[in-house]
């Protein structure tokens, strides 16, 4: 397995693995209400959780399980996040509320999808997101995803809170695989 950080550039974006310097920027991103309400991550997030997160999103990029990657625009600091499940080809993202409406999440979500099927050799990639959460479905819109064939939402409880899930997907066509 890979051990050498990862890096991606283009698009106007580095997206970087996290690092300890991140720490409090994470937690800035990340203690936020919305990002609450449509993720798993805790809430309050404090510096336990971040220090945690940060652990956690290493020991699964060194499994070859999940990468955790900060986007930035100039390589140092953090305006969200990306990350890759290799194990079930999901993708997520989240940008932070002073960074938002920037195209960032459109720029990082078609970097990530291009490294999944080119390098991560995963001939399909999905996102779920929920129903109303209309600027996510945008992006995935803008960076080339459709609804999938499943019109069967998965339906998920976290944090007390029971919503329904959408599928949208993205395949590699024959002219993507040269």
């Amino acid at each position: 397995m890979d051990t050498h950080p990862l890096q991606l550039t283009g698009c106007g974006l580095v997206l970087r693995e996290w690092t300890s310097d991140d720490l409090a920027v994470m937690r800035e991103l990340f203690d936020d209400p919305d990002v609450a309400h449509r993720t798993p991550l805790a809430s309050p997030f404090g510096r336990a959780d971040a220090l945690r997160y940060l652990h956690n999103a290493g020991r699964a990029r060194l499994s070859g399980e999940r990468l955790h990657l900060a986007i930035t625009t100039d390589g140092h600091q953090a305006r969200g996040e990306i990350l890759l499940n290799r194990v079930t080809g999901s993708i997520g993202y989240m940008v932070g509320a002073a960074h938002r409406g920037q195209g960032l999440a459109v720029r990082a979500l078609g970097m990530m999808t291009e490294f999944a099927h080119t390098t991560a050799a995963l001939p399909k990639v999905i996102l779920e997101i929920e129903p109303d959460n209309h600027p996510s479905i945008a992006v995935a819109r803008s960076a080339g995803f459709h609804p999938s064939g499943c019109s069967i939402p998965e339906t998920v409880t976290d944090k007390g809170r029971t919503y329904d899930l959408l599928t949208w997907e993205h395949s590699l066509t024959a002219d993507d695989r040269g």
